[in-house]
């Protein structure tokens, strides 16, 4: 992590509005679906943002987190290298975040490396991995493990098809964004300056 002294002023403030998004609660269920999903030899992190951030940082986890969503043989990132050089975990987490965006993951869901690496955001690392966790759900193609309640299955498309004749009645129709007239009459309205020749 890079050494950063205290921040003041805006800085501050921004940084305390970011650090109040994060959920604890939420940790703890992306912890059990991380556990639950790549099996096995997995530790389980103490509680705490910190312990979260740096279960993360290496890459390691994140990318075996990605693989384990997709048939084998067919896994996104072929070699995860066991390494403890900064620039290498920083790329693993890079090659996740590339390998989440195309198994349909949406670009605004995702974070940005600094974000997990200098602890910088940790709220936007529990947004994409809870969006990681509901395209999984919703694809239902039978790898995704752990508790189906954990997630929101994403909605799918509802395409509705209409007659050329209820298309062309729905043109007669005034929508009632543009407002409406019922009621609307002169009744005791007078015309400008009626009241002047009165006097």
């Amino acid at each position: 992590m890079a050494n950063r002294g205290p921040s003041y002023g805006l800085s501050r403030e921004v940084q305390e509005k970011i650090e109040q998004k994060y959920d604890p609660d939420l940790e703890s269920r992306l912890v059990d679906w991380i556990i639950a999903q790549c099996g096995g030899n997995v530790e389980k992190p103490e509680p705490g943002k910190q312990n979260f951030q740096n279960w993360l940082m290496d890459g390691t986890l994140l990318c075996r987190l990605i693989n384990s969503l997709y048939p084998r043989g067919k896994e996104p990132i072929k070699k995860i290298p066991e390494t403890q050089m900064a620039f290498k975990q920083m790329e693993k987490i890079s090659q996740f975040l590339q390998a989440a965006e195309a198994y349909g993951v949406i670009t605004t869901d995702i974070f940005q490396t600094v974000d997990l690496w200098e602890g910088k955001d940790m709220a936007a690392v529990q947004r994409t991995l809870m969006a990681l966790g509901s395209v999984a759900l919703t694809k239902d193609d039978g790898l995704y493990r752990g508790n189906r309640d954990w997630f929101h299955r994403k909605s799918q498309g509802n395409r509705r098809e209409f007659s050329e004749e209820q298309l062309r009645q729905g043109q007669n129709l005034i929508g009632l964004q543009m407002g409406s007239n019922r009621g609307a009459s002169q009744a005791g309205m007078t015309g400008y300056g009626m009241h002047r020749q009165i006097m």
